[in-house]
């Protein structure tokens, strides 16, 4: 696994879906943002969910998903709803 994993929420499978799109390295997802690199893997996974965008979230923030705060979960869920 590369340096992806190392990060909170992100597995080998997400780590995989993130390389497979383009998103190597933690500053490349930072600069992409959690919305962005959602995206880009639902492009390739339909069943990407809004578990995913929070876990990506997450990883930026260096928290685990469940700790992100409200006002933050609330803005991606307005988003996953616009793009489910």
């Amino acid at each position: 696994m590369g340096e992806l994993s190392a990060l909170p929420n992100i597995g080998k499978v997400v780590e995989e879906q993130l390389n497979a799109v383009g998103i190597e390295t933690f500053a490349r997802l930072k600069e992409l943002g959690s919305k962005e690199a959602w995206l880009r893997i639902k492009a390739i996974d339909d069943s990407a969910c809004i578990h995913r965008l929070y876990a990506l979230e997450g990883a930026i923030q260096g928290i685990r998903k469940g700790n992100l705060p409200g006002d933050k979960k609330a803005d991606l869920k307005a988003f996953y709803n616009a793009h489910k």
